[in-house]
This record gives C-alpha cells, sequence and structure tokens, in this order.
C-alpha cells in the first residue's frame, strides 16, 4: 500500500474509510439524508486507483458495515431479528459496494473510463433487482428509497421504476471519482462528464415537468390510528367506540373516505354493524382493518370497506405477509371499489412489491387505500416505501399505520398531509389531488432494470478480458 501512496498512504485510506462509513451511516437507514448517500461511495472510489486492490476492497467493506451498524437499534431493538439476519441485512450492502469498487478499479485501470463510470451503479442496480425477485421482503433498504424527499429527482420512476434512481444515485460519485483519476484520459473525463451532466439535467428538467401537472379533482380523506389497548373485552370495547367517535369527527370535517389501521378490528367485533350505519348515515366510505376470523380454517388481514347504500363491505386480503410475524393466509385478487374516483385496496407490505402497484396501474386506479402497522422507529421510511408504488405507477395514496405515519400522497410522491402515530393517537384530514396518470414503467416494467442488466455483462465482459500487452 504504501508504494501507491507512499507515506500518505494510511491517513488517506483512514480518510476516506471514515468519510465513506459517516456518509452511509447518516444517508441509509431508517432516517437517512438524501445527499449523503450520493456523497457516501465517493471517498472508497476516489481511493480505489490510488491504492492495491486489498486495501480498496478493505476500505470499502469496513466503511458501508460500519454506517449499517445504524440499523442495529431497529433490527435488534424493535424488530427484534436474530444475529445472523442483521449481519446479512448489514454486510449485504458492504459486499455490494465492494465488488462495485473492484469493477471501476480494473475498469479504470485499463483505461475503460466510461465503463469505470457505468460500474458502481450498473453493478449496484443489477443485484438490487435480481435481489427484488428473490426476497420475502421485496425491495425493502432499496438504496432509491433514501431520495423520496427529493422530489424532482424520484419523479423518473415513472418511466424506470425506482432502478433508474438508484442508478443516478451511484453514477454521480462514480463521475466524479473519475474526474479526480490520473489514470482517466482528459478525452474520457470529458465524455464522461458529459453524459452524466445530460442525464441529470434531463432529469431534472422531466422532474420538475412533472411536478407542474394540475390535478384533475381532489378527495377529502380522513386517517385515524389509535393506540392498542389492553386485550381485555372492555378495553376492546372502549377502543372500539372511540374509533367511532373519531371517524364521526373526521366526517364533520368534511371527510368523503375514513381509513384505519391494519387489523383495527377482528371480524366478530360487535361494532362493525356502527360502521355500516356510519357510511349510510354520513354518505361516507369507512375503511377498517379486520382481523378475519370467519373462516376459522382461514384467518386472514383484511381490508373492509362500507360504502354508502352498499349491501355488503367490499373486502381485500393481504397478499405479502411478513415472514416469522404472519401466520394468516393469503389473498390473490385485487379489489377496486364501484364508481369514481377509482380506488383500489392493499394492505402495508403489499406496497413493498411491484405486482401491487402493475395490478392497480392496469386497473388504472386514481387512488389507493392502505392500512398498515409499523415498528415505530420505521414509520418515514415504510411509508415512503408505499409513496414510491404511487410514483411509479401513477396513483395517489391514502396510508393509516399503527405505530408509524398517517400520509396522504399524491401521484408524484408529494406528501400532502402526515402525522406520526408512532406513541400516541394520530388523526388527520385533508385534500388529496387526483390524476389521471398512465406512466411508462406501468407499461413497460422492469425495462431498465434489464438494460441494466444486459449493460453490466459488457462491462464485466471488458473487466475480464486479457488486457493487451
Amino acid at each position: 500500500m504504501a508504494s501507491r501512496l507512499d507515506r500518505f498512504a494510511l491517513p488517506a485510506w483512514l480518510a476516506a474509510t471514515a468519510l465513506a462509513a459517516l456518509g452511509w451511516w447518516f444517508g441509509s437507514g431508517v432516517h437517512p439524508l438524501w445527499w449523503l448517500t450520493w456523497l457516501a461511495p465517493l471517498p472508497v472510489l476516489w481511493l480505489a486507483p490510488r491504492v492495491r486492490a486489498r486495501w480498496a476492497v478493505l476500505a470499502a467493506f469496513v466503511a458501508y458495515a460500519i454506517g449499517g451498524i445504524n440499523q442495529w437499534e431497529y433490527l435488534h431493538g424493535y424488530i427484534g431479528l436474530p444475529l445472523a439476519a442483521i449481519i446479512q441485512a448489514v454486510g449485504t450492502p458492504a459486499l455490494l459496494l465492494t465488488l462495485c469498487v473492484l469493477l471501476f478499479r480494473r475498469l479504470l485501470l485499463r483505461g475503460h473510463v466510461l465503463a469505470a463510470t457505468l460500474a458502481p451503479p450498473a453493478l449496484w442496480v443489477a443485484v438490487e433487482y435480481i435481489n427484488n425477485l428473490l426476497s420475502p421482503h421485496g425491495t425493502f433498504f432499496n438504496v432509491s428509497y433514501t431520495q423520496l424527499d427529493a422530489l424532482p429527482i424520484i419523479q423518473i420512476a415513472a418511466i424506470t421504476g425506482l432502478w433508474g434512481i438508484g442508478f443516478l444515485v451511484l453514477l454521480l460519485p462514480a463521475a466524479i471519482a473519475v474526474q479526480t483519476a490520473q489514470q482517466a484520459s482528459k478525452r474520457g473525463r470529458m465524455m464522461t462528464a458529459a453524459i452524466t451532466a445530460l442525464l441529470f439535467a434531463t432529469t431534472l428538467a422531466y422532474g420538475c415537468w412533472c411536478l407542474q401537472a394540475p390535478a384533475t379533482t381532489t378527495i377529502r380523506i380522513g386517517l385515524v390510528s389509535l393506540q392498542e389497548p389492553g386485550r381485555s373485552a372492555a378495553d376492546l370495547q372502549t377502543r372500539d367506540a372511540h374509533y367511532v367517535d373519531a371517524i364521526k369527527r373526521l366526517a364533520d370535517a368534511g371527510a368523503r373516505i375514513v381509513l384505519t389501521p391494519e387489523t383495527s378490528f377482528a371480524s366478530d367485533d360487535t361494532h362493525l354493524p356502527a360502521f355500516v350505519e356510519l357510511a349510510n348515515q354520513r354518505e361516507l366510505t369507512v375503511g377498517i382493518g379486520v382481523d378475519s376470523t370467519s373462516d376459522p380454517r382461514a384467518e386472514r388481514n383484511m381490508l373492509m370497506v362500507f360504502q354508502p347504500g352498499a349491501m355488503s363491505p367490499a373486502t381485500y386480503s393481504k397478499h405479502h405477509l411478513l415472514v416469522g410475524f404472519e401466520q394468516y393466509v393469503p389473498g390473490d385478487s385485487y379489489t377496486l371499489l364501484e364508481g369514481t374516483p377509482r380506488i383500489g385496496l392493499a394492505i402495508c407490505k403489499d406496497m413493498d412489491f411491484h405486482d401491487t402497484g402493475h395490478a392497480y396501474a392496469a386497473r388504472h386506479a386514481q387512488l389507493l387505500l392502505v392500512p398498515a402497522s409499523d415498528f415505530t422507529i420505521d414509520g418515514w421510511l415504510h411509508s415512503r416505501m408505499a409513496i414510491m408504488r404511487g410514483v411509479e405507477s401513477g396513483f395517489a395514496i391514502a396510508r393509516a399505520a399503527h405505530s408509524g405515519r398517517l400520509t396522504l400522497s399524491d401521484d408524484r410522491g408529494r406528501v400532502l398531509a402526515e402525522a406520526s402515530s408512532e406513541k400516541h393517537n394520530a388523526e388527520l384530514v385533508g385534500e388529496l389531488p387526483l390524476r389521471e396518470t398512465h406512466t411508462l414503467y406501468a407499461r413497460w416494467g422492469d425495462w431498465f432494470a434489464w438494460l441494466d442488466l444486459a449493460v453490466l455483462i459488457v462491462l464485466l465482459g471488458l473487466g475480464l478480458r486479457p488486457p493487451h500487452r
């Protein structure tokens, strides 16, 4: 190592590793600073061509492993995952960045400047896409979710899905690192800078244009989440009565739809008829999360929606269950309410998966009602994962969560109203704009991920080909 940087090698290695670790610590996890996510890989990418491969590898892995420990409280303290699962969650991004740095370094030292720049984003997105296909947790902890506060950037998801966002997040630090590398030719640096600038300018212009689109209609929606009481019959009856009172208050505030969190009630609850009465008396659509035991052989996590004048509630059963926590029978169908606007139903973890967004985009849904239940500390992150489905597939989302966030978001990812139910009761009511949005991603699916895989194959071919003598 010293032969590459002389006496400055160790300080440079320590500084690059520490800066990348700090960037990943604050730029990832359940409360990321979106702009730090872009900068986190830069120090180790800068270091990679200046030291031996083993030291570049060590810097990348150590930095993201240390930074990833920011998830310990969430994964261990709140969810209670075993140590092996936590090591996997922390170690996977560290290993992935290590592979990105290796491929970046190899291509750069061989003179393939543009290929080196494309290597980290192409490899990162390819692995995240494959993980999305195989993991029971879908897209959870995808790097793109760190960017939900960067509204102009996330609009590209309507074209590429979240894969395009992840590509840009890794492209920028790689492009900057190339500009500082002595091994990069002047022509290669200029080409890389021009292509990167063009991509970002186009993305930002498209994002700003999307954010100017007017709404075609609006609807006033109320959300409510009450803390879990004791399990006695008296406690549950009191809680149910409080929900009825809260729904009345939201109706008085002008709400036309009211939604409660996941499994707020049991299917044999004595207050269920009260929601039918509320729906008819107030011309109100009432959605309630229900632990349905009406079929003893098939307990389901269900959303029941009572509409004015309907003979029976519309129902939806949760498709994607939380492994190790839920023993329900999963649902296998999608529900669109009758009438206009076109409203679809989903529950909590269903929004971690693209099939939900694709299904309701195909049904031209304008709004999804999503009862949910979170783990207190992840309220921001999990609500934003749901919001990303709306940007990708073109619908607004009303999401009410236990121990999380109540959010009303439009099809551009803007949060129009939000309240925390992480440690206390919460209610909100707000106007939600609706549009007739048909996205390219809803039509073409994961085309960008497949293009990314094709690019990665080419890059691997360049990296593995014997060098010219």
